[in-house]
C-alpha cells in the first residue's frame, strides 16, 4: 500500500492552519476540476485533492495521521505501526461516504471507525455525543484482568487555527478475558450535553499490544518452544512460561520441527476459553569446540544412512 502525503498534495505545510488549507484545497480544486481541466489526468489529480482535503480539514482524522510518524516517501510499501492510533479520543469517526472512492491507504486508516453522532434533543435539552478510542493493554491484563489508568488525547483546533491535542486520564478496570476488538462502556465519559442533557458514553475498543514471545489469534495463544534435538527425539520434561506463569511441558519422543503442542484452557480465559499452542522448534547447540565438532561426526556415522531430503527426491 502506498503511502499518501496529504501535505505535500495540497502544498502545505504540517503546521498549516484549518483556514490555509482550505484555501489550499479550493484553489487546487478549480485547478483540477474535470468541468474546466480537459487534461488526462485532471480527473485523478482532482480525486487526491479532495482525499486530502478530507482528511487534513477534520482535526480528528488530521490528529490520527500525523500520529503516523515520520514521513514515509522511501518508496516502500507502507502498514501503519501497530498501536498507531492508540489512546486518541474521538466524537466521531464515522463510516466515510461510499458514494466516494478513497485509496487504500485512507481506507484503512478512517473506513472502518464508530460514528459518534449526538443524542435525541428534548426541548432545551440534548444529550452528549459517545465518544470513542483505542486502548491497548498487556496480554497478562487479558489473563487476569487489571485496573489501568489510561490517557486519552482528543484533537481540537486552537485560537490561531492549529490543531492541539488535549489530555486527560481514566481509571479504567480491564476484565479478565478480555480479547481484542472488544469494547468497554463508561457512562456518562463521553461528549458533555446541551442544557441539561446528560453527557454520552465513552467506549475503549481493546487492542492487545503485541508481545515478544506470545502471538494472539482471537482468544487462543501460541508460542514458539525451542528444544534441543535430543529432547525432540526422546521426549523430555521442559519448563514453558505462559502469559499467566510457568507449567510444566512433556515433549512427545520423536517430535518434528514445527509441531504444535495444545495445553487446552490455557489461552484466555473468556467465554469459551481460549487454548496455548507450543510450536516445537529444534535449536542446534553451536560447533564451535573440538568436543562438539567430534560429538556431531560421530551421530553422522550413527545415522548415516539417514536422508533428509528423501521427499524431494523423484
Amino acid at each position: 500500500m502506498e503511502f499518501k502525503d496529504y501535505y505535500a498534495t495540497l502544498g502545505v505545510e504540517k503546521t498549516a492552519t484549518v483556514e490555509q488549507i482550505k484555501r489550499a484545497y479550493r484553489k487546487l480544486a478549480r485547478k483540477y476540476h474535470p468541468d474546466l481541466n480537459k487534461a488526462a489526468d485532471a480527473e485523478a489529480r482532482f480525486k487526491d485533492v479532495a482525499e486530502a482535503y478530507e482528511a487534513l480539514s477534520d482535526p480528528e482524522k488530521r490528529a490520527a495521521y500525523d500520529a503516523l510518524g515520520p514521513d514515509h516517501r522511501d518508496g516502500r510499501a507502507f502498514t501503519p505501526p501497530p498501536g498507531w492510533d492508540s489512546g486518541f479520543e474521538y466524537s466521531g469517526r464515522g463510516e466515510t461516504d461510499e458514494a466516494r472512492a478513497h485509496s487504500d491507504f485512507f481506507e484503512t486508516l478512517f473506513g472502518r471507525q464508530a460514528g459518534g453522532a449526538r443524542g435525541p434533543r428534548r426541548g432545551g435539552r440534548q444529550a452528549g455525543g459517545d465518544h470513542h478510542a483505542k486502548v491497548e493493554i498487556e496480554l497478562q491484563d487479558a489473563y487476569r484482568g487489571a485496573r489501568r489508568t489510561v490517557t486519552l488525547r482528543t484533537p481540537q483546533i486552537d485560537a490561531e487555527g492549529r490543531v492541539t491535542l488535549a489530555t486527560r486520564q481514566l481509571a479504567v478496570n480491564i476484565p479478565k478475558g478480555v480479547r481484542s476488538g472488544q469494547h468497554l462502556r463508561l457512562v456518562g465519559q463521553g461528549g458533555a450535553g446541551l442544557g441539561e442533557g446528560p453527557a454520552g458514553d465513552l467506549y475503549l475498543e481493546i487492542q492487545i499490544a503485541p508481545d515478544p514471545r506470545f502471538r494472539v489469534d482471537d482468544r487462543d495463544v501460541c508460542i514458539d518452544l525451542p528444544v534441543a534435538p535430543w529432547e525432540a527425539a526422546l521426549g523430555a520434561r521442559v519448563t514453558l512460561p505462559t502469559p499467566d506463569g510457568n507449567v510444566e511441558l512433556s515433549i512427545p519422543a520423536g517430535s518434528v520441527n514445527g509441531r504444535r503442542l495444545r495445553l487446552k484452557g490455557k489461552g484466555i480465559p473468556s467465554q469459551p476459553v481460549g487454548d496455548l499452542y507450543a510450536v516445537l522448534t529444534i535449536a542446534l547447540p553451536p560447533s564451535e569446540t573440538a568436543a562438539a565438532r567430534e560429538a556431531w561426526t560421530q551421530l553422522a556415522t550413527v545415522f548415516a544412512d539417514f536422508n533428509p531430503r528423501q521427499a524431494l527426491e523423484s
